[in-house]
C-alpha cells in the first residue's frame, strides 16, 4: 500500500461538540464529548483537553476527528472516535481547528 492508498484508509471528518463534560473516571484529565457528525449521526469521544479548553468553550467547536477506529472504553465511557490536536511546546493538546463553516460529516482530503 503506498502512503497516498494509506491515507485513504483513515476516515477524517468534521464534526461540532455538542456537549462536553469532566471524565470524572479518567486517569489522565479528560472530557466527555458528544460530536454530531451530520449524516453520520453522533459520536462519543474521551479526550485529553482539559489543560487547555473548558467544557463550556468547547461546545459548538467544529472539531476534526477519525471516524473509523475501533471503539475504545475510556474509563467506563465508549470513545468511538478520535479527535485530532498536536502537542503545544508543554505537551498539552492543541485541537485541530477548521478556518470556516463547513457541513457537519465532510470527509477530510
Amino acid at each position: 500500500m503506498d502512503s497516498v492508498e494509506a491515507f485513504g484508509v483513515l476516515d477524517l471528518r468534521v464534526g461540532r461538540v455538542t456537549r462536553a463534560a469532566p471524565n470524572e473516571r479518567a486517569r489522565k484529565p479528560s472530557y466527555k464529548l458528544w460530536i454530531d457528525f451530520g449524516p453520520l449521526g453522533e459520536k462519543t469521544s474521551s479526550a485529553q483537553l482539559s489543560a487547555l479548553y473548558r467544557a463550556e468553550e468547547l461546545v459548538g467547536r467544529l472539531v476534526v476527528a477519525a471516524v473509523n477506529l475501533a471503539t475504545r472504553n475510556v474509563a467506563g465511557f465508549p470513545s468511538e472516535v478520535l479527535v485530532l490536536g498536536v502537542p503545544s511546546e508543554k505537551g498539552e493538546v492543541v485541537l485541530l481547528g477548521v478556518e470556516r463553516e463547513v457541513p457537519l460529516g465532510g470527509r477530510v482530503y
